[in-house]
């Protein structure tokens, strides 16, 4: 069974950088594009950044210029570069795949940033 394992969250000061890390086990890794979600307390999870097996990247408009998407094949692991990160930005982040269907969730890493 394919299991994601997200990792890095912490707290941080307004301003300040994270870099999370998940690790896909099993094959898909190769054949997947793989994204990077977001759930913010009483809100719906939303993907922030996405990236294909080509390195093709897509952000939300709110973290567009702040994070980076990225991927290491050799270790089956998706990386979220996280800068200037502003209070809002606080949430559980979670990744998965966001075509097809959803391999299932890992726990997620909490990222707070305080003002």
């Amino acid at each position: 069974q394919v299991q994601l394992v997200e990792s890095g969250g912490g707290l941080v000061q307004a301003g300040g950088s994270l870099r999370l890390s998940c690790v896909v086990s099993g094959n898909i890794f190769r054949i997947n594009t793989m994204g990077w979600y977001h759930q913010a307390p009483g809100k719906q999870r939303e993907l922030v950044a996405s990236i294909t097996v080509g390195g093709s990247t897509n952000y939300a408009d709110a973290v567009k210029g702040r994070f980076t998407i990225s991927r290491d094949s050799a270790k089956n692991t998706v990386y979220l570069q996280m800068n200037s990160l502003k209070p809002e930005d606080t949430a559980v982040y979670f990744c998965n795949r966001p075509t097809g269907a959803f391999l299932v969730w890992g726990q997620g890493t909490q990222v707070t940033v305080s003002s």
